[in-house]
């Protein structure tokens, strides 16, 4: 039986960590055993075989170890947990491993790719963002960065994610170890990014001689789907306005909250803005016509906002997919995005807009002009879109193709 093993940050929780299940999912599907290894596992059940990184606080020490030096990349205090994660390398044996969310402060990874170098296995690793081609952080859009395509150095985002209090800048040594590190697997390693800009940027990056391809991301669409019921409308009060839905799971400034804010201010009053994922201290900021959600993991909660809403608002300037972009659309509610970064792709005429980033007036018009054709104008279009091109069966099959097909030619 052919094994796969994926190590990311998270284990059926986040959105990594979901989209790892159904990789697992569609291995186990295809006759494979399937093997996760991750430092925060999620509530829910797995159904592959788990494997627990680190000890329940252990990723607090590597964390604070970043804060002061900037070392996200080999920490002295992820030694351990990288070595115990290799030694069940050993013990598995797998015939594919499956890199996802590799920075996070939970692993030494110049332990870890100095090990994948001596290995004769095939290496794949999903890109979510841009952190593997910089020396510091995972965007760089929204400041109109380019340091990454020559050598990073002064970096801006110092206390931005992968968090550092400033105090030392290692972006020009983080830099060349990542060079160093992820060009020395040769033909091992085969990168997927999650949409055609992300890929765009890696051909511009030192990695651009590694092989590379896009797989989009693909959502259960047994799950999200059409849902009928407004229960959980109801006890907001909401069932007599339009509803411009925005979910994001850490909002900021990359995610548009001012943006948001900026347009509830100008909005009729038969419009309200409902928002998931925020803090308390955000929620409590916020303007009477913007109702706050705190985080949830429940997806059939999260299904009746999407079908509920009138349109999925997405003013994000930084995003490698939209996940929830295309989960909203899942549920037959068109989306409007910002024409940034790779959120354009998800979009079409017929499933919704895209609108110039911060034009809040435009962004007035545009929603009134969706909102004038009806949502059933857009509702099977939108349907479709995510049947056809991001569904989680079709497009988690595609990894399925690429690992036999690198065991094949490995072979």
């Amino acid at each position: 039986m052919k094994t796969l093993f994926q190590i990311n940050l998270s284990v059926n929780c986040l959105s990594t960590g979901k989209i790892a299940e159904d990789i697992g999912m569609a291995a186990m599907h295809a006759g494979w055993k399937s093997y996760i290894a991750g430092a925060v596992i999620g509530k829910n059940p797995s159904k592959s075989n788990v494997i627990k990184i680190g000890s329940s606080n252990y990723i607090y020490l590597p964390y604070f170890e970043s804060l002061l030096f900037d070392n996200h990349c080999l920490g002295l205090s992820s030694r351990l947990a990288t070595k115990r994660l290799i030694a069940e390398i050993e013990r598995i044996k797998p015939n594919i491993i499956q890199l996802h969310t590799i920075h996070a402060y939970y692993l030494n990874l110049k332990l870890l790719f100095e090990y994948f170098a001596t290995i004769d296995i095939p290496i794949v690793w999903t890109l979510h963002d841009c952190w593997s081609f910089t020396g510091h952080c995972a965007y760089f859009d929204a400041i109109g960065c380019n340091h990454w395509k020559t050598h990073c150095q002064k970096c801006p985002q110092l206390k931005e994610y992968p968090k550092s209090l400033g105090l030392i800048d290692n972006s020009w040594n983080n830099y060349n170890l990542k060079k160093k590190l992820f060009t020395s697997l040769d033909s091992r390693l085969h990168l997927i990014t999650v949409s055609q800009w992300l890929l765009s940027l890696v051909k511009e990056s030192f990695l651009s001689g590694v092989h590379s391809e896009v797989i989009y991301n693909g959502i259960n669409t047994n799950i999200y789907k059409p849902n009928n019921n407004n229960s959980f409308i109801s006890t907001l009060g909401f069932e007599n306005k339009k509803i411009l839905l925005g979910v994001a799971s850490a909002w900021g400034e990359r995610k548009g909250l001012k943006d948001y804010i900026a347009l509830s201010k100008i909005l009729p009053d038969d419009i309200r803005i409902i928002l998931v994922g925020l803090k308390k201290e955000q929620i409590n900021s916020l303007p009477p016509n913007i109702i706050g959600i705190e985080k949830t993991e429940n997806v059939y909660q999260l299904t009746e906002l999407y079908s509920n809403a009138s349109i999925i608002l997405n003013l994000s300037v930084e995003e490698t997919f939209g996940l929830t972009t295309v989960e909203g659309m899942a549920c037959g509610t068109p989306g409007i995005v910002y024409d940034k970064t790779a959120s354009p792709e998800l979009i079409t005429t017929e499933t919704g807009s895209i609108v110039k980033a911060h034009d809040i007036q435009s962004l007035k018009k545009t929603i009134e002009n969706v909102m004038a054709k009806d949502k059933s104008w857009y509702s099977q279009n939108c349907i479709n879109r995510v049947q056809t091109f991001f569904n989680a069966d079709k497009q988690y099959k595609k990894y399925i193709e690429l690992y036999d097909s690198l065991i094949g030619t490995h072979n």
